[in-house]
């Protein structure tokens, strides 16, 4: 395998990676921001006084969860324009010329 093509098969699999990584991670926010919020309307509805306690909570939940795909943004980024495992496929390449 030359070094043009495991360049290009490294950059595809990395952005396949970034991609699954944004995918999946604001999916699951959006599933546990839904569940959250459903059940925060089931509470508000049976104990109406607890309102201002639950919401807060819930509040900082939201921030909380909001916080993994934020997270996942950051990892992405960094695989996408930094791309640290191109350097390792070209010092292999160049470790086996010089063999």
């Amino acid at each position: 395998m030359d070094i043009t093509a495991a360049l290009a098969s490294v950059e595809g699999l990395t952005a396949l990676a970034a991609a699954l990584m944004l995918g999946l991670g604001g999916i699951g926010a959006a599933i546990g921001m839904g569940l959250m919020g459903g059940k925060f309307l089931e509470g508000a509805s049976r104990q109406p006084e607890l309102v201002p306690m639950l919401q807060g909570k819930m509040f900082l939940l939201v921030g909380l969860i909001d916080a993994i795909p934020i997270i996942g943004v950051g990892i992405a980024m960094y695989l996408t324009f930094v791309d640290p495992f191109s350097a390792k496929v070209v010092a292999h390449a160049a470790a086996a010329v010089a063999h």
